[in-house]
């Protein structure tokens, strides 16, 4: 592997117009854990898929439910950045990184110091009344039991996170400031996703540059696409690059 981070090393020096594109696996070293791994939460027992559970029509017709598991398994308390969130936000503050395009929900780019995060999926931090549209922080879900609700006298309607459930659209004006980022970018760094989940995935369609690196634990199906392929965790192969 040591070839192959002198080439990604080389390749950051070089390049002024980086784009990142990051899912689950950049979290996983901060101790949040993904959903497609051996031990992820879709290989894990419930009632109701995870999937089931965290879609639009389910959190409708059973927010009891929804609001047990998103409390138990989407809310982690005291996560903190790991290399890779780190690293990438000493490349934006040496203008080499333009932006950071993520499927994750927790903040952690932002937490890091991050400034140009496009959130795919949302965010966790934020909560807003469905009905009022009142906005909330993460802390008032910790706060509350139950289905959480507006704290207006005169509104009481449900509190929901500000992410994308499944059969929900993505935001369209996160994904035009997502794909114009990576059509300008001179490099695209594709890290901890195994780039089944789309739409979020097709983005990196609009790249057409010479520099595709991908960087996953395992394998994946865009491997053989890639200008430079790095199967190790992220957080292992960022520690390793130096910011000139």
């Amino acid at each position: 592997m040591d070839q192959q981070i002198a080439t990604l090393q080389k390749w950051i020096d070089e390049s002024q117009n980086i784009v990142f594109f990051g899912g689950a696996g950049v979290s996983t070293e901060s101790g949040i854990p993904d959903f497609r791994s051996v031990d992820g939460l879709y290989n894990q027992s419930y009632a109701y898929p995870p999937e089931t559970i965290l879609s639009a029509s389910f959190f409708a017709q059973h927010p009891e439910e929804f609001y047990r598991f998103y409390r138990e398994k989407m809310l982690i308390q005291g996560a903190k950045p790991n290399p890779a969130h780190l690293k990438l936000a000493e490349l934006e503050r040496a203008g080499k990184l333009k932006a950071v395009v993520t499927q994750n929900i927790d903040g952690l780019h932002q937490a890091a110091g991050s400034k140009v995060v496009y959130e795919l999926h949302g965010s966790t931090l934020r909560n807003y009344c469905v009905r009022c549209k009142k906005k909330y922080s993460i802390d008032y879900l910790f706060q509350t039991t139950g289905v959480p609700r507006c704290s207006e006298p005169h509104c009481k309607g449900i509190v929901r996170p500000d992410v994308v459930l499944y059969e929900e659209g993505l935001d369209p004006d996160v994904i035009s400031g997502a794909v114009a980022a990576i059509r300008k970018a001179d490099m695209l760094i594709i890290g901890g996703t195994s780039l089944v989940v789309y739409p979020a995935a097709g983005l990196v369609n609009y790249y057409s540059g010479k520099k595709l690196v991908l960087i996953n634990k395992s394998r994946t199906s865009m491997d053989s696409s890639a200008d430079l392929a790095i199967n190790a965790p992220i957080g292992q192969v960022f520690s390793q690059i130096t910011v000139g």
